[in-house]
C-alpha cells in the first residue's frame, strides 16, 4: 500500500510548487523530537558535544544550538555518539554515548536539563549502569544508543551493548528506570541478534550478528520496537522489528521478532538504519526519519532522509521502500514555507543564522564574531565528505531583485558566492534548481552557471583581479531573464537565461573554506 503512496506523491511532488527534496541533511543516527509547533533536532558535535537544531519544520534542521561540549580528557571526552533529546518528569535529557577515544570503554550518559528548556544548560549524569550484576555494574559493560520505552505506566531503557566484556557482539538490552537519569535493575537481553541470516553483518552464515539503534513505535495500543542490523558501514544496513506481544518487557518471551526486514536497501538508496519516527506539523501523518550511505563502499558517510509511512489494515507498520537521492515528496502535511518580504538582510557576525536551512556536512559550518563560515575544515573530521556545501533562505520566492553578501576567502582556491533563484535545494554539489555566482580565487575570475538538482551548466565567465584574503562585495542583479554579476560596486558580468524565473537567495561554496559577514536582497532596481 506505501508502495503506491509514494508512487503517487513523486509524481504529486512535479507539480507541487513547494516540495522539498531528499535527503535534507548530511548526518547518521538522526533523532528528532516534536514540541509544541517545532521540531528540535538531537545530533553529535563533530563527536565532542551536542548541539540541537531548532525548526517550525520537519524538513530543515533550523538553527543550531550546541548545548553541552564534552571536556578535553576523562571518560567521556571522546566518540560522542547518538544522542537522543527526551522530555521527562518536566524536563528534558538527552542519552548519549561517550569513551574516552577507546571504543571499547563506550558507555551510556544522560545529559538532564536544569528546567524545561531544551537549549540548557545541562548537567551530566552516569555511566548509567548497563552491565551484569544486581547493580548493573559488576562489570558495566560497553553500551550505545539508548533510548526510552514508557508501558504500562512505567519506564524502561533500551539500548544496545556487548554481551560481555571486549567481544564486539551487538545485542538489544533493556532494564527498568527508576529516574530519568538511573536504572533499576539487572540488564535483560531481549533477543538473539542472529536469528536471520539478513542480522548478519555480510549476510552469510559465517557472518555475526549485530543489533543497534532501538527505536520505539507506538500506535493504537500496540508497542513496536524497530532495530537496525547487519553492518551499518556496508549497504546491507537495514531494520529489523520487534512487537511487544507479551504484558511484562522485561520478559524475552514477550518479544515477537518479524521473520523479515521492514525497511532495507534497493538499488538507489542503501545502508538504511538509525530510525526515529514523528508526526508532520498537524499530526495527521507518521514520518519516517533515517540515515542512508552515501557510498557502497565501507564506511560510514551518511546522509538524513525523511518520508512517509502507514498502518497497514492490521495495523502494522508499513515503511515501504527507501526513496531515492534526489527525489521530490510534498511536504508533511501542515507544514508551511515562511514568506520573506523585501528589503532583507542579516548579518552573520551576530550569531548562527535564523531562517535558513543548511546542506552540507555538519562539521563545514560555523559561525562566529567574524561571520558565517562555510566548508571550513574541521581540526577533528569524522566521516567528513564535500557537497557545495550551502546555507539557503527558507522561503524565499524571489522574481526580480538584487541581492549581495560580503565575502573574505580563508583557503582553498574554488569558487564561494550566491546563489539565487534556488528551488528544492539538497545534500550536493549541483543538489538545487538555479543560478550560482561565484568568485574563484586559482582562476582569478567571475563565473555564472545553473544547476538542474543533477548537474552543472556554465552560462558565463569574466576575469577579474581580487586578493582572496580581502573582504569582497559580490551582488547579482535579476530582472526576468537578465542577470548582472557585480564585485564591490563594478558591473563584471552580464547574461541572459529563462530557465529560473523564481526562487530563493543562499550562499554556496565548492571545496573551499570562505567567509560570509552579511547578506542583503533589495527590490529590483526598476521596483524601488
Amino acid at each position: 500500500m506505501l508502495r503506491t503512496l509514494l508512487a503517487s506523491l513523486l509524481l504529486v511532488s512535479h507539480l507541487s510548487a513547494d516540495p522539498f527534496v531528499n535527503p535534507i541533511a548530511e548526518g547518521a543516527d538522526p533523532w528528532v523530537t516534536k514540541h509544541g509547533d517545532q521540531y528540535i533536532w538531537c545530533a553529535s558535535e563533530g563527536n565532542r558535544g551536542v548541539s540541537l537544531w531548532v525548526s517550525d519544520r520537519l524538513t530543515s534542521l533550523g538553527t543550531r544550538h550546541q548545548v553541552w561540549t564534552a571536556p578535553e580528557s576523562g571518560p567521556y571526552a571522546k566518540e560522542v555518539w547518538a544522542p537522543e533529546l527526551h522530555f521527562l518528569d518536566g524536563r528534558w535529557h538527552i542519552y548519549v554515548a561517550a569513551s574516552d577515544g577507546n571504543n571499547a570503554n563506550h558507555l551510556a550518559y544522560v545529559l538532564s536539563s536544569r528546567d524545561d528548556d531544551p537549549l540548557g544548560p545541562y548537567t551530566l549524569h552516569g555511566p548509567l549502569a548497563t552491565g551484569d550484576g544486581k547493580d548493573g555494574k559488576s562489570p558495566n559493560i560497553w553500551a550505545i544508543d539508548m533510548t526510552v520505552l514508557e508501558h504500562g505506566g512505567k519506564r524502561y531503557a533500551l539500548w544496545s551493548g556487548w554481551d560481555a566484556p571486549g567481544t564486539d557482539r551487538q545485542f538489544l538490552y533493556i532494564a527498568p528506570m527508576k529516574s530519568p537519569s538511573e536504572l533499576a535493575g539487572p540488564r535483560v537481553l531481549i533477543c538473539r541478534n542472529d536469528s536471520h541470516l539478513w542480522e548478519r553483518t555480510e549476510e552469510k552464515p559465517e557472518s555475526r550478528g549485530l543489533a543497534e539503534g532501538p527505536q520505539v513505535l507506538q500506535h493504537d495500543g500496540r508497542t513496536f520496537v524497530t532495530y537496525s542490523t547487519a553492518a551499518s558501514w556496508l549497504p546491507t544496513y537495514k531494520l529489523g522489528l520487534l512487537e511487544l506481544t507479551g504484558s511484562d518487557p522485561l520478559d524475552p518471551a514477550a518479544w515477537t521478532k518479524h521473520p523479515e526486514p521492514v525497511f532495507q536497501a534497493n538499488g538507489e538508496t542503501f545502508g538504511v538504519g538509525h530510525s526515529c519516527f514523528v508526526k508532520s506539523p498537524d499530526e495527521r501523518e507518521w514520518w519516517h526519519v533515517f540515515h542512508a550511505k552515501r557510498s557502497r563502499d565501507a564506511g560510514w558517510q551518511r546522509a538524513v532522509f525523511i518520508q512517509p509511512f502507514t498502518f497497514d489494515a492490521k495495523g502494522f507498520p508499513d515503511f515501504g521502500r527507501p526513496v531515492a537521492p534526489g527525489s521530490s515528496l510534498p511536504r508533511p502535511s501542515g507544514e508551511k514555507t515562511p514568506e520573506i518580504q523585501l528589503p532583507y538582510s542579516v548579518d552573520f557576525t551576530r550569531s548562527f543564522p535564523a531562517g535558513f536551512s543548511y546542506f552540507g556536512h555538519l562539521q563545514f559550518i560555523d559561525s562566529g564574531k567574524g561571520g558565517l563560515d562555510l566548508g571550513k575544515k574541521p581540526s577533528e573530521p569524522v566521516n567528513t565528505y564535500r557537497c557545495g556545501e550551502k546555507l539557503v533562505l527558507d522561503g524565499g520566492r524571489f522574481s526580480d531583485f538584487t541581492a549581495s553578501t560580503t565575502l573574505s576567502f580563508v583557503d582553498g582556491n574554488r569558487d564561494a558566492g550566491l546563489l539565487f533563484r534556488v528551488t528544492a535545494p539538497s545534500v550536493g554539489f549541483d543538489a538545487q534548481h538555479g543560478y550560482f555566482a561565484g568568485l574563484i580565487p586559482g582562476a582569478q575570475s567571475v563565473i555564472l552557471g545553473k544547476t538542474d538538482g543533477k548537474g552543472w551548466t556554465e552560462i558565463a565567465r569574466q576575469p577579474v583581479s581580487f586578493k582572496p584574503g580581502a573582504r569582497l562585495k559580490l551582488g547579482v542583479t535579476a530582472i526576468g531573464p537578465e542577470i548582472t554579476v557585480s564585485l564591490d560596486g563594478k558591473t563584471v558580468l552580464t547574461a541572459k537565461d529563462e530557465t529560473y524565473p523564481s526562487g530563493s537567495v543562499g550562499l554556496r561554496v565548492v571545496d573551499t573554506h570562505a567567509r560570509f559577514s552579511d547578506l542583503k536582497i533589495l527590490p529590483a532596481p526598476d521596483r524601488q
